[in-house]
């Protein structure tokens, strides 16, 4: 039987999908962009 998929770590988390990475490029502005626009209370992680 394989492990499963999901290994959760704090720190991969906020690295790959925090707000500061997302700032960090066009496309991921465009992302808070839409998120703002949509009224999400929750922008990125």
């Amino acid at each position: 039987m394989p492990k499963r998929v999901y290994q959760p770590k704090k720190a991969k988390r906020i690295r790959k999908h925090g707000f500061r990475i997302k700032m960090a490029s066009a496309s991921g502005r465009n992302v808070i962009k839409r998120r703002r626009a949509k009224g999400r209370t929750k922008l990125a992680l």
